[in-house]
């Protein structure tokens, strides 16, 4: 590991540990400082604190594993959830805010009961600890990869490390040490996430260049509808905007808003949200988009994606940067989570704990340590450190339980609390069966739809059974019997030409790729210009020429570019001049030796040739990256269909900026009587990238 990136890392780590451990100085040691900052913190450090906290190692981590995988179609979960969290911030935030000032709650399981310690209010605080600490976990994961990938140190190393920071930004200053802190890292990580975007877009030869290479893995990755969705377009979609809104039931995001003062705090908060967190998205999604491109191993880990290309293109100090950022973040995230718990267990499940500050800080070691176990777990479960799995787990748990029971009584509905029990017994059962079911995966629909609708589905039905007399929706009322057309037409019109667009525009699937067999291989090569002019290059000189596939205009769409060839063609210009010339041989020019070196990435080729006085000669140089012998020999025998792709396909890797290098010796003999003079030659190259067009069959 070089010694420069571990500096660097341990520079910015200071850094940000100095910012939360600063905290110290303004904290006070009460339980309602440890937990919401006693209601007055700045609204751009919570709005900062909220964006990182609320993305984290699930922007970092999961959602660029999401983007590899996905391609185009994640943008559909960006604005989506943008919408849903926008709503989110408009009204129940506005509610969650006014209920924690005017009722003195410190915990989100507190708001959806009428007093604390009720039992609604315990089954809330149990299932909080649950989910956050899956959660808590997710961010522990993220750092352990993160250090994996840049230190090559073991994830369990980088999970107990987080536990350790994770207990210090507790002990140090509690919820204001965390927002502190994510502040700081939120700036750097912007401004660090700006450069790697820049440089990612210049390796994969620009926007062109990316859309080209995605194009050339897969088709359907640069189409916006995703293929082979298993319940149509409409829920897919519909379960990003009610991830978006679940937001609102995220303890460690709605505790950022409990330290707001009033609501013109709110207001501005919510403003430096947007400003702050749009951008951001956009450069994870690029980032995201670029690591498909460059990354192109059968085994590789998407959610390394952003860590590793830190790594492959920036400098030490950088990459340094970039770990830091991921890991602060992480970090502070999962404090945010452990203190959110920390309040679900003191406030609701035991308040009688509540205003015992050393208890309460003995709560989150235990908190911290609970979700450490669990990282540690995941990593001997298949699938069980998958970043994106579960943060979208715990993500869409806690919007299942919370949200339907905000939205109830923010529209006026006070349930009771066998109500609320049902309605959050509801909403855990639809997201844990259905994430068992294997339904939330890509293709499937995300858990925040069974979770919010099996929790919504209760509600009315117990409304309907035990208090018909009360409206559903408390202050609003249910659509009277003559509009109910009217409501299902605006409901099926959308629905139907959502689908109908899908059914039309959705890519074929391309995850039908033969097992292991025999296959037959036929197709055409060809070549598209990429560069032809002529240069003098004089004696002992090298000269460099830069090219460029943007800069091709090709004849097809055929992007599978497997090679290079170079042809270099010149002739002799050697002159003599002298009496002595006249005598036979005495003019005969001596060879000279003209040498081209073609270089693309990590792929180059060299080759030389000489002059033969009279005419012109040329020589070819051939770069290639693909199997030439398994496509010439036209059968591929025990092979899967998807390994004979992985020899054929460049998966982009032709892509970029090419250079070649042409030097000249030249050789001038004299004769008694006869001098010559060769300055160097005139040499035509012409530069062409081979294109491979290859279709595999069953034999």
């Amino acid at each position: 590991m070089d010694i420069a990136v571990i500096l660097s890392f341990i520079f910015f780590m200071s850094i940000f540990a100095g910012v939360g451990l600063a905290s110290v100085r303004v904290k006070k040691d009460t339980t309602d400082d440890y937990l919401v900052a006693g209601r007055g913190m700045s609204p751009p450090l919570a709005a900062l604190s909220a964006v990182s906290t609320w993305n984290s190692g699930y922007m970092f981590i999961g959602f660029i594993g999401f983007t590899y995988t996905l391609g185009y179609p994640v943008a559909f979960l960006a604005f989506m959830s943008t919408i849903g969290q926008f709503v989110a911030w408009m009204w129940l935030y506005k509610f969650i805010q006014k209920e924690g000032n005017e009722r003195g709650v410190r915990s989100l399981s507190s708001l959806v009961a009428e007093k604390a310690g009720a039992p609604e209010a315990k089954l809330a605080g149990v299932l909080s600890v649950l989910f956050l600490s899956i959660y808590a976990a997710a961010q522990l994961t993220s750092g352990g990869k993160a250090l994996f990938v840049m230190m090559g140190w073991p994830e369990v190393i980088g999970i107990l490390i987080g536990f350790v920071l994770v207990v210090a930004y507790c002990y140090a200053g509690g919820i204001r040490a965390s927002i502190w802190t994510d502040a700081a890292q939120s700036c750097v990580m912007l401004v660090g996430s700006t450069i790697l975007c820049w440089i990612s877009i210049q390796e994969v030869g620009g926007f062109s260049g990316l859309k080209d290479g995605l194009n050339q893995q897969d088709p359907a990755l640069t189409n916006f509808l995703p293929p082979d969705l298993m319940f149509g377009l409409t829920l897919w979609i519909a379960a990003f905007f009610l991830g978006g809104l679940s937001v609102a039931g995220q303890p460690q995001v709605v505790s950022r808003v409990m330290t707001l003062g009033d609501d013109k705090d709110r207001r501005e908060a919510m403003i430096w949200f947007f400003v702050w967190q749009t951008p951001f998205i956009v450069l994870m999604l690029i980032i995201g988009l670029a690591s498909r491109v460059l990354f192109t191993e059968s085994d590789f880990d998407a959610e390394l994606g952003l860590p590793m290309m830190a790594m492959e293109t920036m400098p030490a100090i950088g990459v340094g940067m970039i770990l830091a950022s991921i890991f602060a973040a992480t970090m502070s995230t999962a404090d945010s989570q452990v203190l959110a718990c920390t309040a679900a267990i003191t406030d609701d499940i035991k308040p009688e704990w509540n205003q015992d500050h050393k208890t309460t800080k003995q709560v989150t070691i235990a908190v911290a340590a609970f979700a450490t176990l669990i990282s540690i777990g995941g990593l001997y479960v298949p699938g069980g450190d998958s970043v994106f799995q579960l943060v979208v787990f715990a993500v869409y748990g806690l919007g299942g339980v919370f949200v339907p029971l905000l939205i109830i009584r923010w529209a006026g509905y006070k349930p009771d609390t066998t109500h609320s029990v049902l309605m959050m017994v509801a909403a855990f059962s639809g997201v844990f069966i259905w994430t068992v079911l294997g339904l939330d995966g890509a293709d499937g629909v995300f858990p925040s739809v069974p979770g919010m609708g099996a929790a919504f589905a209760t509600h009315f039905t117990l409304n309907y059974i035990r208090s018909p007399k009360i409206a559903p929706l408390g202050r609003f009322k249910l659509p009277k019997k003559s509009q109910y057309g009217a409501v299902a037409a605006a409901i099926l019109i959308p629905f139907g030409a959502a689908e109908a667009v899908y059914l039309v525009g959705a890519p074929e699937s391309t995850e039908g790729s033969g097992g292991v067999g025999n296959y037959s291989i036929s197709g055409d090569i060809s070549y598209e210009m990429l560069g032809n002019n002529t240069e003098y290059v004089n004696d002992g000189e090298t000269i460099l020429i830069d090219l460029n596939t943007n800069n091709i205009q090709w004849n097809s769409d055929n992007r599978n570019v497997v090679g290079v060839r170079v042809l270099l063609t010149y002739s002799e210009d050697e002159t003599s001049n002298g009496a002595g010339c006249a005598a036979p041989g005495a003019s005969q020019p001596d060879p000279d030796t003209i040498t081209g070196t073609v270089t693309h990435d990590d792929f180059n080729g060299t080759e030389s040739g000489q002059n033969q006085g009279q005419g012109s000669s040329s020589h070819e140089i051939l770069v290639e990256w693909y199997n030439s012998s398994l496509y010439f020999s036209g059968n591929a025998t025990n092979m899967s269909e998807s390994e004979i792709k992985n020899e054929l396909d460049s998966m982009g890797a032709g892509l970029g900026a090419y250079f070649l290098e042409i030097n000249v010796e030249a050789e001038s003999g004299n004769a008694l009587g006869c001098n010559h003079t060769d300055n160097g030659e005139e040499v035509e190259y012409l530069v062409e990238v081979v294109l491979l067009d290859y279709e595999i069959t069953p034999a």
